[in-house]
């Protein structure tokens, strides 16, 4: 919750608040017309199948984050926050503009790929000089990181309004051309405000110590890693040859991403639990974080079809017409940041009241009140499609109370998993297992388009049945978390 005014904050926070605004106004602008433009086939998209464009959307949104691991390594070993921040923003800027060029699927690809480069190189650094501005920590540096999300949202609602409605009212390439501009917005502001209000922060990777025994683990990881690639290419094979998995279109290649990032994340909790020196305590703190990480895939598989199901939802089932005057479908992404701004200080403010008079909920209450907020956001999506297969255009009231539920639900799960993952992981693998939560948002992003591949548009008759099955699952994982949440709170050691 943001501190008083009279407790100022160091310029450089601004500096970050404004380049991370509008590099978010690029990446939730482009994304909020990515699949329209992917299926639509009337006035010059891409023409592709619900399923097909929804798996290309969820293989992107899942690249994004996974790739924000080799670009924290890169920051990390090479090249420093600053110029890895930097160098991703011009590259993110460089890939809208190949997208604002009508060119075909291959132009196309290579843009969004190059987006999504980007993209994982600048995310999880910017983060981390807000977090170096305030070495004492504290709830001063609390409150730099609420303001910190508020630029996140800000520029998310300003993308997806100003994106949204040039890609689908102008042209698709003048959106994308318009997420250019704000990261070159982004660009200018960081330039010149990080050469006087950042210095000293972020320039140079921090120093690494060299002792035999450093050098030794670092060979054996090295081997592991190798192994784990090895098996993880066998295993997809046998996938393709059997043909469990067809990876020569995309939905097969979206289902063999999943695979990827399931063994990848199974195998790194595994490892440290069995050979990563853990005490009794630590391994118990572990297990806290997997059942954490599951619940946030979980999570996001359902927040995230804001720009799948419920964005196609948006677009052909529900009444947009305001007068005289239609509204562009993907202004309904807007409800989550705005909500976001509306709420994230009542909740803080609530979870401060609570722990004052001592009945703050636990983290595992917390995520438990997440997924079920979720679940029951899809069980209105239920009602709204059961009126929707009859033929009648459906209230925009109804996705309205679906992302009220929804983002409820994010501000109970999403600042508490980033803050109780730093609280639980064991020091020497905090910023391993901080990768590792980023990498559940992933697959909750893949498993979203998978989802939205489902609808078929000659069948509409399916969709109750596929919101029925996101809000028993996200339901009946939140019930039974809270059944559960004195046990797992046991094995979290007193972090509260």
């Amino acid at each position: 919750m943001p501190l008083p005014i009279s407790q100022k904050h160091p310029k450089g926070l601004y500096i970050l608040f404004f380049a991370e605004m509008w590099e978010r106004f690029s990446y939730y602008g482009m994304r909020a017309i990515l699949l329209l433009f992917l299926i639509d086939n009337v006035t010059g998209g891409m023409g592709m199948s619900a399923a097909e464009g929804a798996a290309i959307y969820g293989i992107y949104t899942a690249s994004v984050y996974l790739l924000s691991l080799p670009g924290g390594w890169l920051a990390d070993n090479i090249l420093g926050q600053k110029k890895a921040i930097w160098y991703g923003g011009i590259v993110i800027m460089l890939g809208h503009i190949i997208l604002a060029v009508p060119g075909g699927s291959a132009l196309f690809f290579i843009g969004l790929t190059t987006v999504a480069i980007g993209t994982g190189l600048l995310k999880p650094n910017i983060s981390s000089i807000v977090g170096e501005l305030y070495p004492e920590g504290g709830a001063r540096r609390d409150a730099a990181f609420s303001i910190f999300y508020m630029g996140i949202n800000l520029g998310s609602f300003l993308g997806i309004a100003i994106v949204g409605y040039l890609g689908q009212r102008v042209s698709w390439h003048m959106g994308f051309g318009a997420a250019a501009v704000g990261m070159f917005l982004g660009l200018i502001v960081f330039h010149f405000g990080s050469a006087r209000y950042l210095k000293g922060l972020g320039d140079v990777p921090p120093a690494k110590i060299s002792t035999p025994e450093t050098v030794a683990q670092s060979k054996t990881n090295s081997k592991l890693g190798y192994g784990l690639i090895a098996l993880i290419i066998a295993f997809l094979v046998i996938l393709q040859i059997t043909g469990t998995i067809d990876m020569t279109t995309a939905q097969g290649l979206a289902k063999g991403a999943g695979v990827i990032i399931v063994v990848v994340s199974a195998s790194y909790f595994l490892y440290i639990l069995v050979a990563g020196g853990l005490t009794k305590v630590e391994q118990r703190r572990v297990l806290v974080l997997i059942i954490l990480y599951l619940a946030a895939a979980l999570f996001w598989a359902g927040y995230e079809q804001a720009g799948t199901s419920l964005q196609i939802f948006a677009d052909r089932h529900t009444q947009r017409m305001l007068g005289g005057w239609e509204v562009p479908s993907s202004w309904f992404q807007n409800f989550q940041p705005a909500f976001v701004l509306i709420f994230a200080p009542v909740l803080a403010s609530l979870w401060i009241s609570l722990a004052a008079k001592g009945r703050n909920p636990s983290i595992p209450v917390k995520f438990a009140a997440g997924l079920i907020l979720t679940g029951l956001s899809f069980f209105v999506m239920v009602a709204a499609s059961g009126i929707a297969v009859k033929g009648d255009l459906v209230s925009p009231l109804f996705l309205t109370f679906t992302y009220f539920l929804q983002t409820i639900g994010e501000l109970c799960l999403s600042p508490v998993g980033l803050s109780s993952y730093t609280k639980l992981a064991p020091k020497r693998y905090v910023s391993q297992l901080m990768g590792i939560w980023f990498v559940a948002t992933s697959l909750g992003n893949l498993i979203a388009g998978l989802f939205a591949g489902g609808f078929d548009e000659e069948n509409i008759m399916q969709m109750p049945a596929l919101f029925n099955q996101v809000a028993i699952i996200s339901t009946g994982f939140g019930l039974l978390l809270l059944i559960f949440w004195k046990k797992v709170k046991s094995w979290m050691g007193g972090v509260q």
